[in-house]
């Protein structure tokens, strides 16, 4: 055979073997297990964001923004709550709460808007009462007029479900063959969650009643028994939330959860955000149970405001 025909068999095959590489699926992420087979969820991770659970009406029907629009959002909000006089103040803020998520626009993925459900003409009523007792809480006769964060006994970034806020949002998970156990940095909150098939209890807690199962290799959370102590942005006893912790890459979980109390919300609404992994360690918040010192201060002023009574 010429010399020719020879080089273009090489080139034919050379592009074929090319195409055949193309073809091929990437390869298979390899996540780690523990000992006993399950999902390896081990270890310490941050969920900081600057991205609102819903989004800003002033953003319309935009999912995302543009770098522009997002860095000229950031800027605003970091501008405005320098000016403000927040909870500790900027200085011990989370550095992740500085910039949106990836320029989303809100945690909140269903409804696809970006906003919670309307309520239900008995939540309406339920949250007007509410602001109500709010106002009491300025001037408090006693502590059950107080929140359970004013009290150090509870709050409700470190859920469940979790949502970020300005600082500690670091949480911890820690597995055996019969338990997963999920620690927040907020305040001291550590959840014990049965993975082996017992059914739920019957006594209501404030962070409800939780159990767990595999889906692949998601964590499947199932909660009920809440109380009405610490409802979850205007939720009652009627909550059933589900979460969903998938591992995506070494570093990467991916945290959805969904809530559903037909009795606030007029349909079930779902919210999504990674938890990403760190180094960084946990430290104990010094909130102390009870904050004595700050509710004898909250108790003198509102005595003065009410006339010395």
């Amino acid at each position: 055979m010429p010399r020719w025909f020879w080089s273009l068999l090489g080139v034919v095959a050379a592009a074929a073997s090319l195409a055949a590489a193309g073809q091929r699926k990437p390869a298979a992420i390899t996540l780690p297990q523990t000992l006993w087979g399950d999902p390896d969820l081990q270890g310490t991770w941050i969920y900081a964001t600057m991205t609102p659970l819903e989004r800003p009406r002033d953003f319309g029907d935009k999912a995302t923004l543009t770098d522009d629009e997002a860095a000229a959002y950031e800027k605003q909000t970091n501008d405005r709550q320098a000016r403000g006089n927040n909870t500790a103040g900027p200085d011990w803020w989370d550095p992740g709460t500085r910039r949106l998520l990836a320029g989303r626009t809100s945690l909140i993925v269903d409804p696809p808007d970006g906003h919670l459900p309307p309520l239900t003409p008995a939540a309406e009523a339920r949250a007007a009462a509410r602001a109500q007792t709010r106002r009491l809480a300025d001037t408090p006769e006693n502590v059950e007029e107080l929140g359970l964060n004013v009290r150090c006994l509870n709050w409700s970034t470190a859920g469940p479900p979790m949502l970020p806020g300005v600082y500690n949002n670091t949480v911890q998970f820690v597995q055996t063959r019969d338990f997963v156990v999920i620690v927040n940095e907020m305040i001291h909150e550590g959840r014990i969650v049965p993975m082996n098939g017992a059914p739920h209890g019957t006594i209501r807690r404030w962070m409800g009643d939780s159990r767990g199962r595999w889906d692949g290799r998601t964590l499947v959370v199932d909660t009920i028994g809440f109380t009405d102590k610490t409802s979850f942005r205007g939720a009652d006893e009627s909550l059933h939330l589900v979460e969903r912790f998938t591992r995506l890459d070494a570093k990467t979980i991916e945290y959805r959860f969904t809530v559903d109390d037909p009795t606030v919300w007029t349909r079930p609404w779902t919210a999504s955000f990674p938890l990403r992994g760190t180094d960084d360690r946990m430290y104990e918040y010094a909130c102390h149970e009870g904050n004595e010192r700050s509710l004898e201060g909250i108790f003198r002023a509102a005595r003065i405001s009410r006339g010395g009574r």
